[in-house]
């Protein structure tokens, strides 16, 4: 299993090849869609694993808009509670840019407001939705790391890559932006 760590401030930042429904954390992140629907990809693995109930529970919820987050149990995942959030569809646009950084800092504000020592995440926006991975690595790793330095709330932060590929993207991106942000990388 692939996987680097690093420690910003009292918190640490994770990135690890694996699969998001077998992550042991407080809560796990859903890239949705606007109606909370199963969908396919990280969505359809979730709820395929979560159970019925997450689907009922987050029907109940009306929705959620591109950059907004949500929560709801966990169910059937190790993961106690999931927060939903809408990625952009990729367009090219400055916007693009905002509402997937929007995306993370909204989950990170609701683990942080609710006690939630541990967030385990996926790449949002870059399957289905056609976000190239390599920016929008930079813009959620940019935005942990940006958020981990002022708030000490979130003790583990994980970013969850199906792919080997994807984890070597994360991987690279992670070591870049603590460079640049003037942290270390060891």
């Amino acid at each position: 299993m692939n996987y680097v760590e690093y420690k910003i401030g009292k918190s640490r930042l994770i990135i690890i090849e694996g699969d998001i429904t077998k992550q042991v954390t407080y809560a796990i992140v859903n890239a949705a869609d606007k109606e909370l629907s199963v969908g396919g990809g990280v969505s359809g693995a979730i709820h395929r694993v979560a159970g019925p109930k997450l689907i009922e529970e987050c029907q109940a919820l009306g929705g959620c808009n591109t950059g907004e987050a949500k929560l709801t149990k966990g169910y059937n995942l190790p993961a106690k509670y999931v927060i939903h959030t809408v990625g952009p569809i990729y367009s090219g646009k400055p916007k693009d840019r905002e509402d997937l950084a929007k995306s993370y800092l909204n989950c990170l504000e609701i683990a942080s407001k609710n006690g939630l020592k541990s967030i385990s995440f996926p790449s949002i926006s870059t399957g289905i939705y056609g976000y190239p991975v390599k920016e929008a690595s930079v813009i959620a790793i940019t935005a942990i790391i940006e958020y981990l330095q002022e708030h000490e709330e979130v003790e583990r932060v994980r970013m969850v890559l199906y792919s080997e590929e994807d984890y070597k993207i994360y991987r690279d991106a992670a070591r870049d932006v603590l460079k640049k942000h003037g942290l270390s990388t060891n």
